[in-house]
C-alpha cells in the first residue's frame, strides 16, 4: 500500500500543535525527530540506551513528518495544514519556516520501521517504559514497569514533556490519589500514576485515536479498574449528566495535565474547582517562554507554586490548592 509522506519543517516548540493537527486531518501515523545537538547531551543516568544517532537539525528545530492514504489530495490537505500553521502565531508560537514538502513511500518503509528505535526507556529509579515488542528484566525490586504501544497517539515517554511528567508524578504520588489526566494521549501518564500508588485515575482526551490508544494501553497493563478513559474537552465530562461512571470521588487529590501552555491557560479555574483543598495540579508542556504567564495565572487562580521542574526548554509546575 503506498502512503503519502508529508514532511514540515518547524520548532520544537511547535512540535505538539502541529502533530495534532496532521492527526486531525486524517494522518495514519506522525513521526518527530527533534535536534540531536551536541549541545542536548542525552540522560543516560541509569543507563539509558539510544539507538539514533545525533542528527544535524539545527537547536531549538525539528521535522514533523504525517502519512496520508494514497487518495489524499495532498494539495488540499497542505493548504489546510499551512492555514492552522499560520494561527498559531496568535499564541506567541514561534512556528519557523513550517517548510512543507510530501512524496510517496511504501507502507512497509515506514509503518513499523520506528518501533526499531523505541527501546526500553528508564526514566527514575521506580519507572521504566518497555515497548510490547521489547523483552525486558527489571533490575531493581522497586522498578515499575510501564507497558506501552502507542499506534498513533502522541506520547512514548521520550519527549522531554512525557518524561518531565513522569518524574514530576513520582514526586508527588504518596498512595492511593485519585487523579485525573487531561490530555492522556497514550495512557502513559495515567498508567504512571498508577504504577506509582495512585488509586484509580480518570484519563481525559478530546481525540478518539488517543482515546483508543489509552484504552488499549490501560489493558496492556491489566490496569482496566484502575482506569477509566473518556472522551472529553478538557474537564467538560465532569460537568455531564451524573450518571456517568467516572471512576473517581470528586474532588480529587491530583490533577495532572501535559498539554500546551496556551490550553493550561483555558481551564485553570476548572481545575482548581475539581481538587479538593491541598490538591495538587501538575501543569506540564509549557515551554521556557510562557513560564511567567503560566505561573502568574495559577497564582491568581489561588494555587500556591511549590516548585518548577524543568527539562531542557520545558517546564512542569507543582501547584497546590489554597
Amino acid at each position: 500500500m503506498l502512503w503519502h509522506e508529508l514532511t514540515i519543517h518547524t520548532t520544537e516548540q511547535a512540535v505538539e500543535m502541529i502533530s495534532n493537527f496532521l492527526h486531525e486531518a486524517g494522518a495514519g501515523g506522525v513521526a518527530i525527530e527533534e535536534s540531536g545537538t551536541l549541545n542536548k547531551p542525552r540522560d543516560t543516568s541509569y543507563g539509558q540506551w539510544y539507538e539514533l544517532p545525533l542528527n544535524d537539525i539545527p537547536e531549538g528545530l525539528a521535522v514533523v513528518q504525517g502519512y496520508f492514504a494514497e487518495e489524499t489530495d495532498m494539495n488540499i490537505l497542505m493548504e489546510e495544514v499551512r492555514a492552522r500553521i499560520a494561527q498559531l502565531h496568535e499564541f506567541d508560537i514561534e512556528v519557523g519556516t513550517a517548510e512543507m514538502s510530501f512524496k510517496t513511500v511504501d507502507e512497509e518503509d515506514w509503518a513499523n520501521a520506528w518501533k526499531q528505535y523505541f527501546k526500553p526507556i528508564r526514566l527514575s529509579e521506580r519507572l521504566t517504559i518497555k515497548p510490547t515488542w521489547e523483552d525486558y528484566t527489571p533490575e531493581s525490586e522497586i522498578e515499575q514497569i510501564i507497558e506501552l504501544d502507542p499506534g498513533m497517539a502522541f506520547g512514548t515517554g521520550t519527549h522531554p514533556t512525557t518524561s518531565l511528567c513522569l518524574r514530576t508524578l513520582e514526586t508527588v504520588i504518596k498512595g492511593g490519589e485519585e487523579v485525573i489526566d487531561v490530555g492522556t494521549g497514550s495512557g502513559i501518564l495515567a498508567i504512571g500514576a498508577i504504577k506509582l500508588g495512585a488509586k484509580s485515575v480518570l484519563a481525559l482526551d478530546l481525540d478518539p485515536v488517543a482515546v483508543s490508544s489509552a484504552k488499549e494501553n490501560t489493558h496492556l497493563n491489566g490496569l482496566e479498574q484502575e482506569i477509566t478513559v473518556f472522551e472529553s474537552d478538557l474537564l467538560s465530562v465532569l460537568k455531564a449528566d451524573a450518571t456517568t461512571k467516572l471512576n473517581v470521588t470528586l474532588p480529587v487529590q491530583v490533577v495532572v495535565a501535559n498539554i500546551l501552555a496556551e490550553i493550561i491557560l483555558l481551564f485553570i479555574e476548572d481545575v482548581y474547582e475539581a481538587l479538593t483543598p491541598d490538591g495538587v495540579y501538575i501543569a506540564s508542556g509549557i515551554y521556557k517562554n510562557k513560564e511567567d504567564v503560566v505561573r502568574e495565572a495559577l497564582e491568581a487562580a489561588g494555587f500556591i507554586i511549590e516548585g518548577a521542574h524543568r527539562d531542557e526548554d520545558w517546564i512542569a509546575f507543582v501547584a497546590r490548592k489554597r
